[in-house]
């Protein structure tokens, strides 16, 4: 059956939302950790409760474990242990947590949120989107998991979807910087980077955009052949040691698609405008960094 968004939603204004895609996607350093789902990067939320920013997630995992065993019912606890957990990359142990909270209390539809977004982080994309759908509803939509919705389908190569769950995102949060990001990555994984492009520029230029924003736009700037633009957009704003990492993430990306692409096509095919750029996807989804 094929899966459909929400329809006829009440448009009310946005909340002001802060990325927590460290959940997903790049936190600028020299050491990280990236794949499609970072790349494509709504899959966090409100709905999760992390412990204070300045917390290391390293040390607060070790803290919370023996609070969670203690007391696993508890709801707070189980979001900020599942979030630590992410956090660190141990995907599947944040999986098994969020099940455990879940089961516990199966009508709390922010564990259900958070137990989506672990199961798309941990590759179980189908599952996690239906978990998702259970953490809202019609009457009551979350444009962040509306969004996260669009996210996990874009890893399934449901492209044309995804945008579906997008667009109706932006209906409620009409140009929000991070829905307008991954709507510009969907574009790039169907290898429309004109569009991917107009959408990260869009995006790029609010200013609630987190820096992972301009980086995405680097990314397909550079695909385009324009890589001097790519740089200067992937430096903006940066101090210069971030900066060169940042630049240097965005040429390891182009590298890897160009590795993927003579894998994928020995003959170097360049792949049709509207079709599935299974290289930028390969090149997205590896982790090995």
């Amino acid at each position: 059956m094929r899966t459909r968004p929400f329809r006829s939603l009440p448009l009310r204004r946005p909340v002001a939302f802060a990325l927590s895609f460290g959940v997903v996607l790049l936190g600028l350093g020299a050491c990280q950790t990236t794949d499609l789902g970072d790349i494509t990067g709504a899959l966090g939320g409100k709905s999760e409760k992390p412990g204070p920013a300045a917390t290391d997630p390293r040390a607060e995992v070790d803290q919370l474990r023996e609070r969670f065993r203690a007391t696993p019912n508890d709801t707070d606890l189980a979001l900020r242990y599942g979030s630590a957990l992410r956090a660190t990359g141990q995907r599947s142990q944040a999986v098994a947590v969020l099940e455990q909270a879940t089961i516990a209390n199966p009508g709390n539809k922010a564990l259900l949120a958070a137990y989506g977004r672990a199961l798309a982080d941990n590759g179980n994309f189908q599952q996690g989107f239906d978990v998702l759908s259970r953490a809202h509803s019609p009457e009551d939509p979350d444009w962040r998991i509306l969004s996260a919705q669009g996210a996990t389908l874009d890893q399934m190569g449901r492209n044309e979807e995804a945008r579906q769950y997008y667009m109706t995102a932006l209906k409620i949060a009409p140009d929000d910087p991070s829905v307008l990001s991954n709507l510009g990555l969907s574009y790039a994984l169907s290898n429309e980077l004109p569009k991917a492009e107009e959408q990260l520029r869009k995006a790029s230029a609010n200013p609630e955009a987190s820096p992972r924003v301009k980086t995405n736009l680097a990314v397909i700037v550079g695909l385009q052949g324009r890589m001097s633009e790519a740089e200067t957009i992937a430096r903006s704003g940066l101090p210069p040691e971030q900066a060169n990492a940042n630049v240097a993430y965005v040429k390891k990306i182009l590298v890897r698609r160009q590795m993927a692409q003579r894998e994928l096509s020995p003959r170097h095919d360049r792949p049709v405008a509207g079709q599935p750029d299974k290289a930028l996807a390969k090149a997205l989804s590896r982790s090995d960094d």
